[in-house]
């Protein structure tokens, strides 16, 4: 494989920054990481059907890998932009972007007392919620309160990773 064209990968910038996503180089000996994390089938033979299965390993993609944390600010930045003005509201409005369902009441109240934990944790620590917003390639949308952005992005990360969000049938 030294001729391969897929060896030394370089990752885009600016507007292309997630072109690669849709877009997989998978090579016999070497399948791509994030794949194997998700128990994807080797090339070796015929898998008519995938096994759910939930891992600690892929847990821990969901909530740190780069992507995924980049795709939980969107997420936030839609729910603070579109959600409605009150907690409740917007925690709605991101659940039922996720899951295509409203929120049972314990879930709603259980998921905005988090929500309200994290905004007075940020709010009371503006470099840290600085540091949450900053991370990844993608920039925050501007005009919107650092502590409020970084409470709703770690909201959306808990969202996405629901384990009904995650193993849908």
């Amino acid at each position: 494989f030294v001729g391969s064209n897929t060896r030394d990968y370089r990752q885009d910038t600016g507007a292309s920054l997630y072109r690669r996503s849709l877009y997989t180089f998978f090579k016999r000996t070497a399948p791509p990481p994030f794949m194997t994390t998700f128990d994807a089938p080797n090339r070796e033979g015929l898998c008519a059907r995938r096994e759910r299965s939930n891992t600690p390993l892929q847990a821990l993609q969901l909530m740190n890998d780069v992507q995924y944390f980049e795709a939980s600010r969107g997420l936030a930045q839609r729910m603070i932009r579109e959600g409605g003005k009150d907690l409740a509201a917007r925690v709605r409005f991101g659940f039922e972007t996720v899951l295509a369902r409203p929120p049972a009441p314990e879930e709603l109240s259980v998921i905005q007392a988090e929500l309200e934990r994290r905004l007075a944790r940020y709010k009371s620590d503006p470099e840290a919620a600085a540091k949450v917003i900053a991370f990844g390639e993608s920039k925050p949308a501007a005009g919107v309160d650092a502590a409020e952005l970084a409470a709703y992005t770690l909201t959306a990360n808990l969202l996405l990773n629901l384990d009904e969000a995650v193993n849908r049938n």
